[in-house]
């Protein structure tokens, strides 16, 4: 943001126009409050046209999904907003073309292409189908918390509280009377604030072997009892979250990927390895 208003300043104009649909912004929020403290500043708007809400939330998702400083929640959250928003948009197109006896015209005009939203999603993110859907549950239940606590999305999507995944999902699910005290166990999950930090002790290799087994055991406690689909759910989370960070890191930083490719080849390497032998040995 200080960035954008520096160069802004420096520029003496807005370059990008904000993007604008019935006079609400939906593209250049921070341009506008920049704006807002220099009203000297010139700049123009594009008038984009949408078929409904939904469609432009669709596309306000698709287009912050693009930014390179999302975090995990945020991008998790855009994912499902998306998601829900572009699933309104496939029942109704989808129902026009069954009944219009999958008329050509109809598909057309709607670009509706008989390819289910969580398909198209994942494909054009890298991501799982499983993934899509289970996001869309994740942004359902951070817009319910917001409602019962206005501000803990922030707090959830900006990671300074931690809640699980299916913690967050599980608020759109309960009765509006249960929301509250679920909402309550949400910033239960905050991480403790840092004391001032003191060397650590040396743990023995027995003493981490015990830690590790530990955290792995409390990784989903929270939530209550567990099953199949629970760890199936936290390992292809924990999948999409190192493809994720993979991709981001080396988009970011082309220009030194030769430089480290010895690096990353080892790294492929031993995660390959890792990969194959869980297969041999589950």
């Amino acid at each position: 943001m200080k960035q954008l208003e520096e160069n802004i300043l420096a520029d003496g104009v807005v370059i990008n126009p904000l993007i604008v649909w019935n006079g609400v912004i939906v593209d250049g929020h921070n341009r506008y409050h920049i704006l807002q403290k220099y009203p000297e500043i010139q700049f123009t708007t594009y008038e984009k046209q949408f078929s409904d809400r939904y469609a432009a939330i669709a596309w306000i998702c698709k287009n912050q999904l693009g930014r390179r400083n999302l975090t995990q929640e945020q991008y998790k959250y855009l994912i499902g907003e998306r998601y829900e928003a572009e699933k309104r948009t496939e029942s109704f197109y989808g129902n026009r073309f069954t009944l219009a006896d999958k008329s050509s015209r109809i598909q057309n005009e709607s670009g509706y292409s008989g390819e289910r939203t969580r398909e198209k999603i994942a494909r054009e993110n890298n991501i799982s189908v499983s993934y899509v859907q289970r996001a869309g549950k994740f942004a359902q239940g951070v817009d319910a918390a917001e409602e019962v606590a206005p501000g803990i999305k922030q707090e959830i999507l900006t990671g300074s509280i931690k809640p699980t995944e299916k913690a967050v999902a599980a608020i759109a699910k309960a009765p509006p009377e249960q929301r509250p005290a679920l909402v309550q166990q949400l910033r239960q999950a905050k991480e403790p604030e840092k004391a001032e930090e003191k060397p650590k002790p040396k743990r023995s290799a027995a003493e981490t072997l015990q830690a590790i087994q530990d955290i792995s055991a409390n990784m989903l406690q929270s939530n209550g009892e567990i099953d199949a689909d629970d760890i199936c759910a936290e390992l292809e989370d924990a999948l999409d979250t190192m493809i994720f960070r993979w991709d981001t890191c080396l988009e970011n930083n082309k220009e030194l990927r030769s430089a480290c490719r010895d690096g990353i080849r080892s790294l492929t390497d031993k995660g390959i390895r890792y990969l194959k032998e869980m297969r041999r040995t589950t």
